[in-house]
């Protein structure tokens, strides 16, 4: 077994030192912390994309739809669809990957099999 208390791991950058958590074929878990104003902007990933806020609220957009996230909010996010993520008083966000990595993630036909 292992665990995190992910309230105490320090993440001094915030979003420029994400930490990776646990990173296994299956899935890859990473913490990620907003500082006061910091966002990720508008991007995608490969992979299945769950974020669970863990402290604060986060601002959690895709498409033409935004939503306000407090601790406990869970949002999925399909393979490629597009997404940002802002706090304006911070947020410490735990992100799940769904398989890791996801196919087409590394270039040149590196990743899960699809």
């Amino acid at each position: 077994m292992q665990h995190w208390d992910l309230r105490q791991i320090e993440a001094p950058g915030g979003t420029r030192s994400p930490s990776v958590l646990l990173s296994e074929d299956e899935a890859r878990a990473v913490l990620i912390v907003l500082h006061a104003g910091q966002s990720l902007g508008d991007h995608q990933v490969k992979e299945h994309a769950w974020i669970v806020v863990v402290d604060g609220e986060a601002e959690l957009s895709f498409g033409s739809e935004t939503v306000s996230a407090s601790v406990g909010t869970l949002v999925h996010f399909e393979p490629d669809e597009r997404h940002s993520v802002s706090s304006a008083g911070g947020a410490r966000l735990l992100l799940l990957l769904a398989p890791w990595p996801g196919v087409g993630h590394y270039r040149g036909g590196q990743g899960a099999a699809g």
